[in-house]
């Protein structure tokens, strides 16, 4: 009996998540792993996007699960995507091909629109509060999402998808991500940003710098704006950012946030949608000093 009353709870418990295809065509076929809360809501659920690292080479959307299941005890549905791993069989390192590693970011962001799209179309189905989506991600994930928030949508779509004109995610959460151009970042299409990276990563630059610190004259060499260069960039538009900072801390905590304290995004995504302002740069140390976290000072 006991063993019956175990097994039903498990049942219980894996009725909770849903595996369901965002899309497919002829060669293509993408996955996602929803969860939804257990209690009904009359407005719609605010729902997060999460999307995994690996290089664009690796990974698994089963990275998510964590942040996705504890979002869903809270009243977020959230769903945790698979995505085109272009760079798989190529380089990403400083002996890349620079088009393939932009591409890479490419692939990714679209498929990253492509769930978007599904939920915009499927949003009474799952009961989906479309003017709340937010975007998340780590290492790769993470420059998916800060690419998908201020690409030009039309300038850089690949499947013939154009989402809403009007369309402008709720916020986002970068683990140790990066953008091509902080011009990309404006006033007008500014959104809530939720970053947080350790100073001393030398595969995503936290600051300014080129990917994996390529030398200038690599193949693959690409500049990158990490995350202490967008938290001043967006203060300085008088946005709404929070950053927290790692000290010492290398790759390695790109998703520290997505795993533990997972209720300091909660907060963030609680805050947004009470309309609140904030720009506050949180020093977490972590008892590990490099050369490049050396440069910071607010970390000695």
């Amino acid at each position: 009996m006991l063993l019956g009353c175990c097994l039903l709870l498990f049942q219980a418990e894996a009725q909770k998540m849903q595996t369901l295809t965002y899309f497919r065509n002829d060669t293509l076929k993408l996955d996602l792993d929803l969860f939804l809360p257990e209690k009904a809501s009359n407005t719609g659920f605010p729902l997060l996007l999460f999307v995994h690292g690996g290089g664009f080479s690796g990974g698994e959307r089963q990275q998510g699960h964590s942040i996705c299941k504890y979002l869903s005890q809270h009243g977020y549905a959230a769903a945790t995507i698979s995505y085109t791993l272009y760079m798989k069989g190529r380089k990403f390192s400083c002996d890349g091909v620079l088009s393939e590693k932009i591409q890479a970011f490419r692939y990714a962001v679209n498929d990253l629109w492509l769930a978007t799209d599904f939920f915009l179309s499927n949003s009474q189905k799952y009961n989906i509060d479309v003017s709340r989506i937010f975007i998340s991600g780590s290492s790769a994930g993470a420059e998916t999402v800060l690419h998908a928030a201020y690409w030009n949508r039309d300038l850089m779509q690949i499947y013939g998808l154009k989402l809403p004109e009007n369309f402008k995610y709720a916020g986002l959460v970068s683990g140790a991500g990066a953008i091509m151009d902080l011009n990309l970042i404006t006033k007008n299409n500014l959104i809530p940003m939720m970053l947080f990276h350790g100073n001393g990563d030398s595969t995503v630059p936290y600051a300014t710098a080129a990917h994996h610190y390529c030398p200038t004259d690599a193949t693959g060499w690409l500049m990158l704006f990490g995350s202490y260069s967008i938290y001043n960039h967006v203060k300085e538009l008088n946005g709404t950012v929070s950053l927290f900072t790692f000290c010492g801390g290398g790759h390695e905590y790109s998703g520290t946030l997505f795993e533990k304290d997972q209720q300091l995004i909660l907060g963030f995504m609680d805050d947004v949608l009470a309309g609140k302002k904030f720009g506050a740069h949180n020093i977490i140390p972590t008892g590990k000093k490099n050369e490049k976290s050396a440069a910071y000072s607010f970390c000695d």
